[in-house]
């Protein structure tokens, strides 16, 4: 699906319909999964363990894959899927895959999806670690799941431009500051071999090595200019005072309960749009980094500069660019909100 960074405007004007407005009813479809389900797959014969296999279960009368080589052409198949009535969706890729399927299926399914199952095939897979899903997770396997009724809800966070223009996009991994350039480094990383848990703590390993003795002009060093209201009121989330009141070091929301290597940036459960912000790259807040990462949490951190929390929607000031799910979006005025509730199929 093309594209390294794409514009809210470069992406399919078809998908030009707020999210969720399609249908009276609100919430999944529910009810159970019919003994021969229709299943459409999405499969990204790109993705990193999907390259030189073919797909599965092709040929079954009841599967209908569909390999969309742009985002647009993926709208088509979508709602080609959504004509004939699937019971299930499977996406067949990485994270990427999945933010470009919420994202051109928001207007299709609105708020009534089908039941979706993922099949973890990508370099980067936080979704799939959320879910707790092997890491070879089987089409037939998925299925014998959800014929059980194995499933679980997940929301993604909807990320719109704060003037209406443009498209929503949906994922659920949303950062900036150092977060770009840690995402950055990750790509390194997958290009010398390393993927998923072990990528995640290479990346976050020389990130803290860097930020602690790198020279001044090193990136892992740099602040962006940035501003985060949170709720309807747009009450601005505090800042410590450390550095410029308009920056910060790092900025991080997620809809998502588990990560990758064990990791848990944000703190305890809170419900909502959980968010993580550092201030400023204070030697003493970089050297507690790895606790950080992993959860732990005082009281004191706001005084330096770190802060944890939750919002049920944020607006988000930013003048560089942010990543969303692994894919880069361009600087500017993002209202970000809870997007629909989806069932995801699990063993």
């Amino acid at each position: 699906m093309e594209g390294s960074i794409y514009q809210f405007g470069g992406l399919p004007r078809s998908l030009a319909v707020r999210a969720g407005a399609q249908g009276a009813s609100s919430g999944p479809r529910g009810g159970s999964v019919p003994a021969a389900p229709l299943v459409g797959v999405i499969r990204n014969p790109r993705s990193h363990r999907n390259k030189g296999h073919m797909p599965e279960l092709d040929g079954q009368p009841n599967i209908i894959t569909a390999s969309p080589p742009t985002r647009t052409e993926l709208v088509r198949v979508l709602a080609g899927f959504a004509e004939r009535g699937i019971d299930l969706l499977v996406v067949d890729g990485g994270d990427g895959t999945v933010r470009d399927v919420l994202t051109c299926g928001a207007t299709i399914f609105g708020d009534r999806w089908p039941h979706l199952i993922v099949l973890p095939k990508g370099k980067t897979n936080a979704l799939a670690v959320d879910l707790e899903l092997p890491n070879h997770w089987s089409l037939s396997e998925a299925l014998a799941a959800a014929a059980k009724g194995h499933v679980i809800e997940r929301r993604p966070i909807l990320v719109e431009q704060a003037d209406g223009q443009g498209v929503p996009v949906l994922g659920y991994v949303f950062g900036a500051g150092i977060f770009t350039i840690a995402t950055q480094d990750g790509q390194t990383a997958h290009r010398l071999g390393a993927f998923n848990s072990f990528a995640v703590g290479l990346t976050a390993a020389a990130g803290v090595a860097q930020a602690l003795f790198g020279l001044g002009a090193s990136p892992w060093r740099n602040v962006t200019r940035m501003r985060i209201f949170g709720g309807e009121e747009r009450v601005e989330i505090a800042h410590s005072g450390h550095g410029r009141r308009d920056s910060r070091y790092a900025m991080a929301f997620s809809t998502l309960q588990r990560f990758p290597a064990g990791l848990n940036p944000f703190g305890r459960p809170r419900p909502g749009i959980r968010y993580v912000l550092l201030d400023a790259p204070l030697r003493r807040v970089v050297a507690l980094v790895p606790g950080l990462i992993t959860g732990w949490d005082r009281p004191g951190f706001a005084k330096l500069g770190v802060h944890r929390g939750s919002v049920e929607e944020a607006l988000v000031e930013v003048d560089d660019s942010f990543i969303l799910d692994g894919e880069a979006f361009p600087a500017g005025r993002y209202h970000l909100r809870m997007g629909p509730k989806i069932q995801f199929i699990v063993p």
